[in-house]
């Protein structure tokens, strides 16, 4: 097919596609230990389902122990092509408060050309996008097919190895698309080129044997807690700049956002200053940015007049493409353990290290990949990085060091992902949907 008619079986599909995300969206498949697990089965049942009625083959669950299945299916290339991994994931991140949301979290919802609910960008509009190019295909696409679509993505990467691992024969492939990004602006497509990897510590502060009356000591024994947020503090400079030394930065990128809107997307409070230096895409995208994620403490609720005797706190870092990670969480955990004051004891433990990623963005697959987003938007893409981590990419460049990756996907800066009123633009998705298809042909001519 070329553009105009692949265009037009787009437009016809385009309900169905909306059905299949609804449809996978109602299922609350929450990859969290503490949720209901046989919701993910039932997505990755669905999921299974909605692949081989688009016209996948050999579609089946891959079973992993002591976690949660996967989906797979495949297509073989026609003599001469190359073969596309296509990947997505199924399961979720927790909603969260229920009123944070204007409409029920596993109830989809359009409002103004947006589907709202859990899933609808991050990620099961990744599903749709493949299940539509294999549809808009007739089921015989012009190059070889492999779909993986993971169900545990939001939690763990504990079984990502294996599940990669032992199937080589199954996922290998000349080129893997990954559906789990997005594009630059509403209208703009792009192709993220650079990820940011993340590493993670846990420290612990004692001070006492046990809990003291505040009154009766207070004043000469330093309390856990006040140790632990003295030593968080020393994280960051005045600026906000991270405090860590040893770390990289890339150069700023070619792109940037514009004060007003990240603020928007954002939703900082009025009056809120912005961290650290540089542009802010560089501060996001080529930096390194340290958040504390959680802390083990007395409840406000709970609390009553005493010294505290232990206080955790879990640091997560984001470090720039090409750092080391060993290296950099070898960094973390020597700051934090220097910036402990008035002789605590502190035990600082290691967590995970992702790598980051840069590709190289030339060559046959991205100028096929450009030339389809062209061809969907109606505009030439950009470049983009991402802040965040896909831990996908560093096992599948372990696994299957020739592969080139593409990084893409519908959602929006206004998708919300892993916060409350997570939404979708439906017009977002067709033009993915449609330059999907398109990539698989125009990677077929140019190869």
């Amino acid at each position: 097919m070329d553009a105009s008619t692949l265009r037009d079986a787009m437009t016809a599909h385009v309900p169905t596609a909306r059905q299949h995300l609804e449809r996978l969206v109602r299922i609350p498949s929450v990859s969290f230990p503490e949720f209901d697990q046989s919701n993910v089965r039932r997505s990755a049942e669905a999921t299974a389902e909605i692949l081989e009625t688009s016209g996948l083959g050999e579609v089946r669950l891959l079973e992993i122990d002591g976690g949660n299945p996967a989906v797979y299916g495949a297509l073989p290339a026609p003599a001469g092509a190359p073969t596309v991994l296509l990947y997505a994931h199924h399961d979720v991140q927790p909603p969260g408060p229920a009123e944070l949301w204007s409409s029920p979290p596993f109830e989809p919802t359009e409002r103004d050309g947006r589907l709202f609910g859990r899933g609808t960008s991050d990620d099961k509009c990744g599903i749709v996008m493949h299940a539509a190019a294999i549809a808009l295909s007739g089921g015989t696409p012009p190059v070889g097919v492999r779909v993986i679509v993971e169900g545990e993505e939001e939690s763990t990467t504990e079984h990502l190895p294996e599940l990669i691992g032992n199937h080589r024969d199954l996922l290998e492939a000349d080129v893997v698309v990954i559906a789990d990004a997005g594009i630059w602006r509403r209208g703009e497509p792009a192709l993220t080129t650079t990820l940011r990897g993340v590493v993670d510590c846990t420290v612990e502060i004692r001070t006492l044997d046990r809990a003291a009356h505040s009154g009766g000591y207070g004043g000469a024994a330093p309390d856990a807690l006040t140790v632990l947020i003295r030593t968080l503090a020393e994280l960051h400079d005045e600026r906000g700049n991270v405090a860590v030394g040893g770390l990289t930065t890339m150069a700023p990128p070619a792109i940037d956002y514009d004060e007003k809107d990240f603020r928007e997307e954002a939703e900082m409070r009025p009056g809120l200053e912005l961290i650290g230096e540089g542009t802010i895409g560089e501060r996001l995208w080529a930096k390194p940015a340290i958040t504390v994620i959680g802390i083990d403490a007395p409840t406000v609720a709970g609390a009553f007049n005493q010294l505290v005797p232990t206080a955790r706190a879990k640091i997560s870092m984001r470090i720039a493409p090409g750092q080391d990670p060993e290296t950099a969480l070898d960094a973390l955990t020597a700051h934090v353990e220097a910036s402990v004051p008035w002789g605590a004891e502190a035990r600082v433990t290691r967590g995970d290290a992702g790598q980051g990623f840069s590709a190289d963005s030339e060559g046959v697959v991205y100028e096929a990949a450009r030339r389809s987003m062209a061809d969907a938007w109606g505009r030439e893409p950009v470049d983009m990085g991402s802040g965040g981590s896909v831990p996908l990419v560093s096992v599948l460049k372990r696994t299957f060091p020739d592969i080139t990756v593409l990084l893409t996907g519908p959602g929006d800066e206004l998708s919300g992902a892993h916060s409350s009123n997570e939404s979708l633009d439906l017009r977002e998705l067709e033009r993915s949907c449609l330059s999907e298809a398109l990539f698989l042909r125009y990677l077929a001519d140019g190869a």
